[in-house]
């Protein structure tokens, strides 16, 4: 991996399935030494979430390897130091290739597409429940030790009252959310049957730095943020009223690296993020505008089927098992957001994926490609 006393970063070769190592002037002297260094595999390496939990493992000094197929995020949000692979997490074989010598397993990668699986349910359900089964088989061949499950708010569905606890029953609503639901249920069946630890983290509307932005699906806030700073008018879904919470990235790391080494969580499913800053998606606009210094008049459209109305996860639980708190405020992330927009460039929306079904409920943004 290095060469006369730099460490490498892996970069894809030009059939993206081997890893060619190039220097890096990347400075790890700060990075902390630890005794027990861990070996990791990422899956979603290259998106948002994935990249960001890759950088702070191996900041710690663990080894980390990663697998992305580039759907959803960028190939260079992979960080420096990763051993990475341009994989599909449904190719089985591969993952369990992949996966050999690895004591934690984080399955990150999703086709996190929630409004979009009602008209392509198919890829979506594919990406996430299969994947899943994939990838969790993958390590329990290789005798891993603790595999963290990424779920989703979505499991919850509509509930008669918020925030959403980890003892409710579960109500997925759209086959993104079901294909989640049942993502966990046979992660935790196939892990208690072949004793691997497991955790489900169901972490919830992340914002930062290296989110997707040109992606006409999702989500809302780097949706928003790309069309202003274009100065385009935001569309809305609906009256606006919908509410959500959002959580900055970093915040969202420092509990799901406590997954992998506490023995606390272990079996556990727990909500990861804020549940005090509760705005509706007009307000998001507005805050957003204001932070751009934008003229801000929206245009609203049908309102998306199946969409939950009023969704927040508690943080209880979290804070008692993983002292999680919040440290960035909503302001505070959405600037960060901002400023990598603006530092990347503005970028015109990729229709990269098809609907699968084209129907009067079909909302026009995506029909007629209107961002």
């Amino acid at each position: 991996m290095s060469g006369g006393g730099g460490l490498t970063h892996f970069k894809c070769s030009l059939n993206y399935n081997r890893v060619v190592a190039r220097r890096s002037d990347y400075d790890y002297t700060e990075c902390h030494t630890v005794e027990n260094k861990r070996t990791y595999f990422i899956t979603g390496v290259a998106g948002f979430l994935g990249s960001h939990l890759a950088e702070s493992l191996l900041k710690d000094g663990h080894r980390v390897i990663g697998c992305d197929n580039l759907v959803g995020g960028y190939l260079d949000n992979v960080p420096v130091g990763v051993e990475f692979h341009m994989a599909d997490c449904l190719d089985r074989a591969k993952m369990a290739d992949i996966i050999r010598g690895v004591d934690v397993v984080y399955h990150t990668a999703a086709y996190a597409y929630e409004g979009f699986s009602v008209f392509s349910p198919h890829l979506v359900t594919q990406s996430i429940y299969g994947a899943t089964v994939s990838v969790v088989s993958a390590a329990i061949a290789n005798k891993v030790k603790r595999f963290v499950q990424c779920s989703s708010m979505a499991r919850y569905g509509t509930q008669p009252t918020v925030p959403f606890t980890e003892d409710m029953e579960c109500k997925p609503q759209d086959p993104y959310g079901i294909a989640k639901y049942a993502a966990e249920l046979t992660v935790r069946n196939l892990c208690e049957i072949h004793n691997m630890e497991y955790v489900i983290a169901v972490p919830h509307n992340i914002i930062g730095p290296r989110q997707k932005y040109d992606d006409p699906f999702r989500t809302v806030a780097s949706i928003m943020t790309n069309l202003m700073l274009q100065g385009r008018q935001p569309i809305i879904y609906g009256d606006g009223e919908q509410m959500r919470c959002f959580s900055f990235v970093d915040d969202v790391v420092a509990p799901l690296k406590r997954m992998s080494t506490d023995a606390v969580p272990v079996g556990e499913v727990i909500n990861i993020g804020p549940d005090d800053q509760y705005i509706t998606i007009n307000k998001l606009a507005v805050i957003i505008a204001k932070l751009i210094d934008f003229k801000l008049a929206p245009i609203y459209m049908s309102g998306r089927p199946q969409e939950v109305k009023y969704a927040t996860c508690s943080a209880d639980k979290a804070r008692r098992l993983l002292d999680y708190k919040t440290t960035v405020s909503l302001e505070e992330g959405l600037t960060s957001l901002i400023e990598y927009i603006r530092t990347r460039g503005v970028k015109p929306f990729l229709y990269h994926l098809d609907l699968e079904i084209v129907s009067d409920k079909t909302p026009r943004t995506w029909r007629d490609r209107l961002f």
